[in-house]
């Protein structure tokens, strides 16, 4: 618990700032990719979870472990395998002889932040053992739920460029994914201040020695929660977001478009970036902003578009050029 915990229960405006400050701590570890940490923030705040995809080595794994070190919270990474099963994610019953009794050991999936790397390097059966755990917050066991901690949030990651012997996730589970967001490489400036960090001593593996401290703890998450729960949504937004997803429906490129879960997602998305910028309402730019991120991993081309080389991010991207903006 934080020293601020400690003190008083956090207000809404005590987890602003501390937010605010999240950026800074995280700063410390990982150059550049602020606009992950933000969606990363943002999927905290809607009990969301995050696809991130990018290369080896831009510091996908760094970036989780400074978000929960700046959180104060408890993580676990998962390197996933071919020959990964699902209790190994979950957990697993285990026999004591001297009992003669099954008791349930729990797996990485109990924690607050889940690291699950490389996930397309599994097959479906493993990546479909985190379906419950992702959308019911909870892993069954002979028929008993056991619940996981809040907050919980799974940050998979998947190396767009090494396809070969991969398996790429079903649709079913990419709609449980908030945001799909993109690692990419750094700027030279970037690149040049990360070599400049490591060659005066940094360690990634050692954050305390960076200087990484929380700044915030799960009371403060629960405050934001309870605020962004109070921001307004015109009906004039609410409108802009339907059209918005029902025009990915209608797309000529796309063969399956967003659905409901798409617009919600978009929606509680918008209410906490909105939060964020310390407004307790919903404008269109909120919604454009979010809207690749939240809704482009929803998308099912049709196979004549992907041959002409039709990405969802281009689909989206001309949508938002087309659908009405209200003013």
């Amino acid at each position: 618990m934080t020293q601020a915990e400690t003190n008083h229960a956090p207000t809404a405006q005590d987890a602003l700032h501390a937010f605010g400050a999240l950026r800074t701590e995280i700063g410390k570890a990982v150059v550049g990719n602020d606009q992950a940490v933000m969606f990363l923030v943002l999927a905290l705040l809607c009990r969301g979870h995050v696809l991130l995809e990018g290369v080896p080595g831009v510091a996908k794994t760094l970036l989780v472990r400074a978000l929960a070190m700046g959180l104060e919270l408890e993580h676990s990474r998962v390197q996933f395998t071919p020959d990964l099963m699902p209790g190994d994610v979950t957990g697993s019953q285990i026999y004591d002889p001297h009992s003669a009794e099954f008791t349930f050991r729990r797996g990485p999936v109990f924690t607050n932040l889940l690291l699950a790397d490389e996930i397309n390097r599994t097959p479906p059966k493993t990546q479909s053992a985190l379906l419950e755990s992702m959308e019911e917050r909870q892993v069954s066991v002979a028929g008993t739920p056991q619940p996981l901690p809040d907050p919980f949030v799974v940050v998979a990651t998947q190396n767009p460029i090494e396809q070969e012997g991969t398996y790429p996730l079903p649709e079913a589970q990419l709609d449980r994914f908030l945001f799909k967001v993109d690692i990419r490489l750094p700027e030279r400036e970037d690149e040049f201040r990360i070599l400049q960090r490591h060659a005066a001593g940094f360690d990634p593996r050692d954050l305390t020695a960076a200087g990484l401290r929380p700044v915030a703890g799960p009371a403060h998450i629960a405050a934001a929660r309870a605020a962004v729960a109070q921001v307004t949504v015109s009906p004039e937004v609410l409108a802009y977001i339907v059209d918005l997803c029902r025009a990915t429906r209608t797309s000529p490129a796309v063969q399956h478009g967003a659905s409901p879960r798409g617009a919600t997602a978009l929606l509680a998305a918008s209410r906490a970036l909105a939060w964020l910028n310390g407004r307790g309402f919903v404008t269109p730019d909120d919604v454009k902003f979010i809207a690749i991120v939240a809704l482009r991993h929803r998308l099912q081309l049709r196979p004549e578009a992907e041959l002409d080389g039709v990405t969802a991010e281009a689909v989206m991207s001309s949508l938002l050029l087309s659908v009405p903006v209200p003013v």
